[in-house]
């Protein structure tokens, strides 16, 4: 693994939260109530764990996002400021509250429910305010907990400039064949290849697109096909209990390896470490290693 000299400018576009996690015993079926054992509160949305996963490794990162006008959007911007984040463009909208997640979390498995919130109300005009920050970045991450008409506006200014663009596919909604092709590398979950790339056989969409589909589960396994044979990564441990915002570990490590210009092989292997460090803490940010973590083992 090549770490260089040259920061890494990055740009990530996408969801900020609040997320509400309630640890039961097990989860609630139909009409029934279950006790939770406590109730925490934690910092989340795909895009701002991706914002924070890639500054504590040592990138220069810029965020685009919304929030609401409320207690939860500001403690969501002090603690991405605390983070080394810059949010010069996240805006501050009266039109809805700041997003939250309701979690519900039984024996190693979540129930996840999101309120998009004031992270719908980004819009492409948004994006286009940064847009000179793009001519100088070495990576754009973005996923899909905002609208798709700023997914594919971005898509189109990734290619305007000749950039390099990374999408973490979730939650899972069909990509359009120019997102697609205008992406450098697209991280998805196992069981939603068919809703974001159509009915096909698992190993036939992964020869569609050697070194650029990369597909997780929550084994902490990455698989890929580089263009010869299929590659397959592993590695976890015992106590892999908590598995909130692994994908966004994963797909932020994968990113800032290759910034260092790194061998694909060598991106996945450092993606799955830093979504390992996630695992051993409670909430998507807090496990989140500082480059320090990953270096020294």
């Amino acid at each position: 693994m090549n770490i260089t000299s040259e920061q890494p400018k990055i740009i990530v576009i996408g969801s900020s939260s609040i997320d509400l996690v309630l640890n039961t015993d097990h989860l609630p079926q139909p009409n029934e109530t279950v006790m939770a054992e406590k109730s925490e509160s934690f910092f989340g949305g795909k895009g701002a764990n991706q914002a924070v996963a890639t500054s504590r490794l040592g990138s220069s990162v810029y965020f685009i996002g919304a929030v609401g006008m409320d207690p939860k959007g500001q403690q969501i911007l002090r603690n991405l400021v605390d983070e080394g984040v810059n949010v010069g463009y996240v805006i501050e909208t009266e039109e809805a509250a700041t997003g939250t997640a309701y979690v519900v979390a039984a024996k190693g498995i979540n129930s996840i429910v999101v309120v998009p919130a004031s992270n719908y109300c980004l819009k492409p005009q948004h994006v286009a305010e940064a847009e000179k920050f793009f001519s100088t970045s070495d990576l754009v991450l973005i996923q899909l907990e905002i609208p798709m008409d700023v997914v594919e506006y971005t898509s189109d200014l990734v290619k305007k400039n000749g950039k390099k663009m990374g999408i973490y596919a979730s939650p899972a909604k069909k990509l359009s064949e120019e997102v697609i092709e205008n992406s450098t590398f697209i991280v998805a979950k196992s069981n939603e290849l068919s809703i974001i790339f159509g009915d096909e056989p698992r190993e036939q969409i992964l020869r569609k697109y050697p070194n650029k589909l990369f597909v997780r589960d929550d084994t902490n396994s990455t698989t890929y096909f580089n263009g010869t044979e299929m590659k397959y990564y592993r590695n976890d441990h015992d106590s892999v209990l908590h598995k909130m915002g692994m994908g966004d570990a994963f797909t932020a490590g994968f990113g800032v390896a290759l910034c260092h210009q790194n061998s694909i092989d060598d991106c996945v292997k450092f993606g799955n470490d830093v979504s390992l460090k996630v695992t051993k803490n409670r909430g998507s940010q807090s496990g989140l290693p500082y480059l320090k973590d990953i270096i020294e083992g």
